[in-house]
């Protein structure tokens, strides 16, 4: 099967099917370990009078199948959404506590969207459900901005705040999982919370990026609006840009050096492996110098205008805005290119290697894992093996 047909014949597990949509809530709370966590875990009262995050999850989950909204969706849009439900507050036992006499679980949909991740990467797949990267990526999203409909307005940069999420997940099915979130629950500010979602949705729509990305005019006025502040994003900027950095990104065995392998034309390249082998230092020790070396050896580059590939895991977004950032100041523009493979498959190629990485460094390193998205480059491209 392609993956293709594997995206459009993906469901997800004990996803209530036509003509009854009969929710199994029994089966799926004593499946998966991770919904059983949120049972005890206390939410306010004021916002969430049903109960516990559990009671919270069930109850958007049956808000949801029971919409006809999403019973008219096709099948698989609707398993990502149902998927996104079960999810949306899977990071909350992690991030509630009490603060000024209040229960709260600030950044809890940043957390969520990485726990997700990793669940949806190899917890599933490992229980032999495998779930198709695109639309892994489309359930990491929704749970990342779940809440957005309800806080937007309240941003400090309103436009910005809606157009990236756009690039992270489809705003329709956005506002379906945020409707749900809002009828799943008991609260004193139901018809503020309706009238914010109806808000959202004619301001989504206006923009026009409802179903869609925001459609930029250009590939590089994007990646300049997204990385400054100051920019409209209808400004079509000059490109003065002189070379081009390839930035790699993945976990360690993810493929990163077959694709060098098979580049047409070579480039230089910086690899921070080769770098760590030349200065005698270990994966888990300070990267410091090694980090110091790779970035005079980019600067050397970048002053002669000559394109590079900067090879190295840069799985976490920060360090990608940062070194993002250098190549930039030089006027390059930036691709990046992401590489994946399964868990098993990315082990099993570890093992193989002549200095293989602890498997306990490869296991802190997933859930740091923040894939790419067309926010962080003028290119990015995903390279994955199913």
């Amino acid at each position: 099967m392609s993956p293709i047909e594997a995206a459009e014949n993906w469901t997800f597990p004990f996803c209530p099917t036509p003509p009854g949509f009969h929710l199994d809530w029994a089966g799926l709370v004593a499946r998966f370990d991770w919904l059983q966590t949120l049972a005890g875990c206390p939410q306010d009262p004021g916002y969430h009078g049903e109960g516990d995050v559990l009671i919270h999850t069930r109850l958007v989950a049956e808000a949801l199948v029971s919409s006809t909204a999403w019973r008219e969706l096709d099948a698989t849009a609707r398993a990502i959404l149902f998927a996104a439900a079960l999810l949306h507050d899977v990071a909350k036992p992690v991030c509630t506590r009490q603060e000024n006499g209040r229960i709260v679980s600030p950044n809890h949909a940043r957390r969520g969207a990485q726990i997700a991740q990793e669940i949806l990467y190899r917890q599933l797949p490992e229980a032999g459900w495998p779930v198709p990267f695109a639309l892994r990526q489309q359930i990491v999203g929704l749970v990342r901005h779940h809440g957005l409909p309800l806080w937007f307005w309240d941003k400090a940069e309103v436009q910005r705040a809606v157009l990236v999420a756009s690039y992270q997940a489809r705003l329709d099915h956005v506002t379906l999982l945020a409707q749900a979130d809002v009828d799943g629950r008991i609260a004193s500010d139901l018809p503020d919370l309706h009238s914010r979602l109806a808000l959202f949705r004619e301001y989504v729509q206006e923009q026009g990026c409802w179903q869609q990305p925001y459609p930029f005019a250009s590939d590089h006025g994007r990646f300049i609006y997204f990385t400054n502040s100051s920019t409209h994003p209808d400004y079509v900027p000059y490109d003065d840009t002189t070379c081009e950095v390839s930035l790699l990104s993945g976990l360690p065995g993810a493929g990163k050096d077959t694709w060098l392998a098979r580049m047409p034309l070579p480039q230089p390249v910086i690899s921070l492996d080769d770098l760590r082998a030349e200065m005698d230092v270990r994966p888990g020790d300070n990267q410091g110098r090694v980090t110091a070396a790779a970035r005079q050896q980019a600067r050397t580059y970048l002053r002669q205008g000559q394109d590079f590939i900067w090879n190295a895991t840069n799985v976490t977004q920060p360090l990608r805005r940062r070194l993002i950032s250098l190549f930039t100041g030089y006027k390059a523009r930036v691709r990046i290119v992401y590489r994946e493979t399964s868990w098993p498959e990315l082990l099993r190629r570890n093992r193989e290697r002549p200095q293989p990485i602890p498997e306990s460094v490869l296991t802190t390193l997933l859930p740091k894992l923040n894939v790419p998205d067309k926010t962080e480059a003028r290119q990015v491209e995903w390279v994955i093996e199913e």
